[in-house]
C-alpha cells in the first residue's frame, strides 16, 4: 500500500520553521542565493530572457525584472528572470541533472518581493524547495535524463511550489495542493539543449510554482495523491517505473541540501557533463605546454549518458558549445580557458576551433561512478601529438565544484565578480555579495531588489 506522499510533503512544508534548518543548510543556502544571483545578471542580455520578456510585454507589477530593472508581475518576473539564470548554464547543478537554484531562487525573489519576506523566510523557502525536490528524486532507482526527461522542469515545478507555499504560509492541505498542481504543470525534454528551450524549463518551472501555491491559496484543488498514486507523478516520469511509494516521507531528515546532494556550482558555464574532462585538461595544461596545431587527436573517455547530453559534436553557437565535449576541449587548448569570453558564437567559429573540434573523438566508459549518477567511474582525456607523444590526464575522478571537491569562498567571490561585471557592472558587487552571503540577516527583501536594479 503505498504512502500518502503528497498529503505528507504538504504537511513539511507547512510546519517546517527556520529553526528547524542545520546551519550547514543554512550556509548552503546562502551560497545557491549568491551563485544564482550572480548568473542571472550575466544571463540578463541574453536573447533568451530578451525575447521571453518581448513575448510577455509587462507593463508593470510587484515584483522586479532584473533584465532591465523593469517590473512585473511575480509570476512573470519568475519566468523571465529564471530563464536569464539558466540561460549561460552556469547554475548550480543538483539532485541527478536538475538546476535548483535557477527555478528556486528565481521563484522565491519574485514572490519574496510581493509579500515583503525577509532573508530568514527566503532561505527557509529554498531550503524546504530543496528537500521536496530530494526526496521524489531519490525515489527513482533511474535517470529522468535517460528517457529523455530535463529534471531541471519536471521537478522544478514541484520544487518551485514548495518554495511559494512556504512563503505564502500555506496550511498543510494547500501546501498539498499546491506541490500537485506544481506536478502538472512538469515538462521539459532533453532535445531542447543547446537551445534557447532549455533556459524556458527553468522559467516555466519557476511561473509554475508561483502560480501553483498562488491558486491553491484562494481554493484551487488538486488531488491530494498527485505525487504517489497508481498512475502518478512519479510513475509518469520514471524512466523504468521502478519507482518507491513505499518509504515514509524522507525530507527533512537527512537534510540533502547540506549532505553529499548538495548543489555542486559550476566553475565553467557548460553542461555539468563536461565538466570533469575539463578539469583535467585544465590541471595538465598547468604542468605542460601543448601547441594546438600540432595534435593529431585528442581521445575523451566518459560515460554513455553525458555522451548523450553533450549532443552537439561541431557546434556553432555559443549555446550549443555548452552541450558538447569537442568545444571545450578545443577551446581549452587554444585560449587556455572555456569561459564566458569563449562562449561567443564568434569564437566558436574561428577555423582554428572548428578544425581542433574535429581531432576530438569521444569513448564511452561503461562502468558507472556510484557516487555521482551519470558519470562513467572515471573520465579521461588524451592528447596525441603529431610526432608521436602523448599527454594523459589519467583517472578523473571528482569535479570541482561538487560537495567532494567544494569551491572556495574565493572562487565563489571571483566568479560572483565576473558575472556582474558581466552583466551590470554598475553594481557594487562586493556589497551584494556580503549581503546574500549573510542573506538570512537581512530584514526585509526590499533592500536585496534595491541592490540588483
Amino acid at each position: 500500500m503505498s504512502i500518502q506522499l503528497t498529503h505528507d510533503l504538504g504537511r513539511f512544508i507547512a510546519t517546517t520553521r527556520f529553526k528547524d534548518i542545520p546551519e550547514a543548510a543554512v550556509a548552503t543556502s546562502r551560497t545557491a542565493y549568491a551563485d544564482t544571483i550572480g548568473v542571472m545578471l550575466a544571463g540578463a542580455h541574453e536573447q533568451a530572457p530578451k525575447l521571453l520578456k518581448a513575448m510577455l510585454a509587462p507593463t508593470g507589477g510587484e515584483s522586479a525584472l532584473y533584465v532591465d530593472g523593469g517590473r512585473a508581475s511575480a509570476l512573470d518576473a519568475a519566468w523571465i528572470n529564471a530563464t536569464a539564470a539558466h540561460v549561460l548554464d552556469y547554475d548550480d547543478t543538483a539532485q541527478r541533472g536538475g538546476h535548483t537554484g535557477a527555478v528556486l531562487v528565481s521563484a522565491i525573489l519574485a514572490e519574496a518581493e510581493a509579500l515583503g519576506a525577509s532573508g530568514e523566510q527566503m532561505i527557509l523557502a529554498h531550503v524546504v524547495g530543496y528537500e521536496t525536490i530530494a526526496d521524489l528524486v531519490a525515489r527513482d532507482r533511474d535517470e529522468h535524463l535517460d528517457k529523455g526527461w530535463h529534471p531541471t522542469g519536471i521537478l522544478g515545478t514541484i520544487g518551485a511550489a514548495a518554495a511559494c507555499a512556504s512563503l505564502r504560509k500555506l496550511d498543510a492541505t494547500k501546501a498539498a495542493m499546491a506541490i500537485a498542481l506544481g506536478a502538472s504543470q512538469s515538462a521539459g525534454v532533453i532535445s531542447n539543449f543547446g537551445t534557447m528551450t532549455k533556459p524556458f524549463h527553468a522559467g516555466k518551472a519557476a511561473h509554475a510554482g508561483v502560480a501553483s501555491a498562488r491558486l491553491a491559496e484562494i481554493g484551487f484543488t488538486a488531488s491530494m495523491d498527485a505525487l504517489e498514486h497508481a498512475p502518478s507523478f512519479l510513475g509518469a516520469v520514471s524512466p523504468a517505473g521502478r519507482i518507491d511509494v513505499d518509504t515514509p516521507m524522507q525530507a527533512g531528515s537527512a537534510w540533502d541540501i547540506c549532505g553529499a546532494n548538495r548543489p555542486a556550482i559550476k566553475k565553467y558555464p557548460l553542461c555539468y557533463a563536461s565538466h570533469r574532462a575539463v578539469d583535467g585538461l585544465h590541471d595538465l595544461l598547468q604542468s605542460n605546454t601543448i601547441a594546438a596545431h600540432d595534435i593529431e587527436r585528442i581521445t575523451v573517455t566518459l560515460s554513455r549518458r553525458n555522451s548523450n547530453n553533450l549532443r552537439h559534436h561541431l557546434p556553432q553557437t555559443g549555446l550549443e558549445a555548452k552541450f558538447s565535449i569537442e568545444f571545450p576541449i578545443a577551446s581549452m587548448l587554444i585560449a587556455g580557458r572555456a569561459g564566458l569570453a569563449q562562449l561567443q558564437d564568434a569564437f566558436v567559429r574561428k577555423p582554428e576551433v572548428q578544425a581542433l573540434m574535429k581531432r576530438v573523438a569521444i569513448e564511452i566508459e561503461e562502468r558507472l561512478d556510484t557516487e555521482r549518477a551519470g558519470f562513467a567511474i572515471h573520465d579521461r582525456v588524451v592528447v596525441t601529438m603529431r610526432d608521436g607523444r602523448k599527454f594523459d590526464t589519467g583517472p578523473i575522478t571528482h569535479v570541482r565544484g561538487d560537495h567532494a571537491l567544494p569551491l572556495g569562498h574565493d572562487d565563489l567571490w571571483n566568479k560572483f565578480e565576473d558575472c556582474v561585471q558581466t552583466g551590470n557592472p554598475r553594481i557594487q558587487a562586493r556589497k551584494l555579495f556580503d549581503t546574500l552571503m549573510t542573506l538570512d540577516r537581512l530584514p526585509h527583501v526590499r533592500e536585496l531588489v534595491a541592490m540588483l536594479i
